[in-house]
């Protein structure tokens, strides 16, 4: 879960990891009003973006490794604390998305 910051004219501002008193409201990752707000905001310098699409790639890999731990019955989905099971859910949810627009996100590295 994210945790959003607000200006006086209800417009997001930041977005946060952890709820404080300036970002007290819940948006999924998937929310439109994150994504638009990312879309727009988001400058990151050259490492950054490095480290990040490192980052996508190793994700996709604890997934999958995730994913096969479940169908393999070595541990059960609903074993991981209720926060770890809705992240791993919302990204199933963008992965099914994305999949369904045809877009590409096995081979960014």
């Amino acid at each position: 879960m994210l945790y959003v910051e607000r200006d006086e004219n209800g417009k997001i501002v930041a977005i946060r990891h952890a709820c404080d008193a300036k970002a007290a409201e819940k948006k999924s990752m998937i929310d439109e009003e994150v994504l638009d707000f990312l879309d727009k905001n988001v400058n990151m310098d050259p490492f950054m973006q490095l480290l990040s699409l490192s980052d996508i790639g190793i994700i996709r890999i604890l997934e999958d490794l995730i994913d096969l731990l479940i169908k393999k019955n070595i541990f059960m989905l609903t074993e991981l604390p209720q926060e770890a099971q809705e992240k791993i859910n919302e990204r199933k949810h963008v992965r099914q998305k994305m999949s369904d627009q045809c877009f590409m996100v096995d081979d960014i590295l």
